[in-house]
């Protein structure tokens, strides 16, 4: 029951060339940054990432973008991240775009051992019709198209057949865990963490704080240890090396002559 791996090189071993990777956060938060970077030294190619975007240039999923590990992405964002988008638009990797809201249910779906489910969101669109691209070509013609899906009415109303989500690993990153694998995840930083945790048949967590059984309210977890398989405490200092996406606090404007600031 103790899952508590003794390095970050311990926690990935197995991830080979060609595997799947569900990856949990949501632009620089809540982003399993450690095991990245172990992923990344390990020096494996042509992964499968499935997240809700792939990063930002240098960080997250970004480095191993730019290390050109990455063969294909599950996502519902680009954002941000010219390296991604310039790979995409130049041909180098194959993208699915999803709807964010789709995109969780599918992995949540994969967790729970549902094969696939109908929603309304896409039906009208390239996401239900198909022709959306998934790869261009060196002209910058569509390579590979996505295919057409199923679409079927429910109570009067279409919906589009999509399907769950499981890959090999599962890389989050948690706030609290214990050794049985049990996490809590703080504010946003939850965002995809427990929908990738699901997904993955070896999950991997990196935790900011590692607890002893019993310590953990019961009520209070989001992951139970059943969907994890190895636990990586993090050091104060790596815990620490928290990136900001976008800073938006400004430098007040000069007092005006003659006042007095507090």
């Amino acid at each position: 029951m103790d899952k508590v791996e003794r390095s970050a090189a311990d926690a990935v071993a197995g991830i080979a060339d060609h595997a799947s990777l569900a990856v949990g956060g949501f632009g620089l938060s809540g982003v399993p940054n450690v095991l990245i970077e172990a992923v990344h030294a390990r020096g494996v190619r042509a992964l499968s990432v499935v997240s809700n975007n792939c990063g930002v240039d240098g960080g997250g999923l970004g480095v191993l973008l730019a290390a050109g590990r990455i063969a294909r992405v599950t996502g519902s964002y680009i954002g941000e991240n010219k390296e991604f988008a310039r790979q995409y638009l130049g041909g180098e990797i194959e993208v699915e775009l999803v709807p964010q809201g789709t995109l969780a249910e599918r992995l949540r779906a994969g967790g729970c051992g549902i094969p696939a489910f109908y929603t309304p969101a896409g039906v009208g669109t390239q996401v239900a019709d198909g022709g959306l691209p998934w790869r261009y070509g060196p002209d910058s013609a569509v390579a590979v198209p996505s295919p057409a899906k199923e679409i079927r009415s429910f109570d009067g109303r279409d919906h589009v057949l999509e399907r769950g989500i499981t890959t090999d690993f599962a890389l989050v990153r948690a706030a609290r865990g214990d050794r049985h694998g049990n996490l809590v995840f703080r504010r946003a930083a939850r965002n995809f963490n427990p929908l990738a945790a699901m997904a993955g048949r070896v999950t991997i967590a990196e935790v900011e704080e590692l607890v002893e059984p019993g310590e953990l309210d019961p009520d209070a977890i989001h992951v139970p240890g059943v969907f994890v398989q190895r636990v990586l405490p993090l050091t104060p200092e790596q815990t620490a090396a928290k990136g900001i996406e976008h800073r938006t606090v400004s430098t007040p404007a000069p007092a005006p002559r003659g006042t007095v600031r507090a």
